[in-house]
């Protein structure tokens, strides 16, 4: 696995849900020592955490519920992303994509440089990674640097990812689990989602943004 150009560590991590708070955008790695990976722990199953998730969901869905007004004909239903701001991360951000473009048929994430329904963005942040917005109704993934020092890097991107399409944390689940995070610990390699997690949000958008919205409600 090729690590992000500007970390030093041989071993990129899995970011996972941690909660919602503006990020560093222009931070860079530092040559601290990274966290212990249980300090996370309290963070990601924290309830600002699930709140910070929900207001992610919740602007990225309005967002694209915009763009299908403007074009009422268009079925399948494309959410679009910026990874401009997380240039480090741009290998994995392109194979979480691609893990959930072959994995689901119902929705697809497309990257863009302009109108993007989100962002992802890179940083230090002792919290870890998560899916948040910037208080202006935006949404966007943080990819933390010590974090990804720790779990796998593809990882955490397809599991922040998988808020955007619906799912929600489970990090009782086992490592074959993707929205188990980092539940499983940081020797967890899995980065695809299981048959259930693929089932669900192929099942959520199966009626475009509007089922999946009163669907999660």
């Amino acid at each position: 696995m090729r690590h992000p150009r500007t970390l030093l560590a041989t071993a990129l991590g899995l970011g996972l849900a941690a909660v919602g708070a503006a990020p560093v955008a222009s931070a860079t790695p530092t040559d601290s020592a990274p966290l212990k990976a249980s300090s996370y722990s309290s963070y990601q199953q924290s309830k600002e955490n699930a709140a910070a998730t929900k207001a992610f969901q919740q602007a990225v869905w309005t967002e694209v519920a915009k763009q299908r007004a403007a074009n009422p004909g268009i079925l399948a239903v494309t959410v679009r992303y910026n990874a401009s701001s997380a240039p480090s991360f741009r290998t994995q951000i392109a194979r979480s994509t691609q893990i959930w473009n072959s994995s689901v048929t119902n929705v697809k994430l497309q990257e863009t440089t302009s109108g993007a329904n989100f962002t992802y963005r890179e940083g230090n942040d002792s919290r870890g990674s998560y899916a948040s917005t910037d208080g202006h109704g935006r949404g966007y993934i943080f990819l933390d640097y010590r974090q990804n020092q720790q779990y796998n890097s593809t990882r955490v991107t397809a599991h922040e990812t998988g808020h955007v399409l619906g799912l929600p944390d489970h990090y009782s689940g086992p490592c074959s689990e993707l929205m188990s995070g980092g539940g499983p610990g940081t020797s967890c390699q899995n980065a695809n989602p299981n048959s259930q997690e693929r089932a669900r949000v192929n099942q959520l958008w199966a009626n475009g943004l509007t089922g999946l919205m009163a669907a999660t409600r």
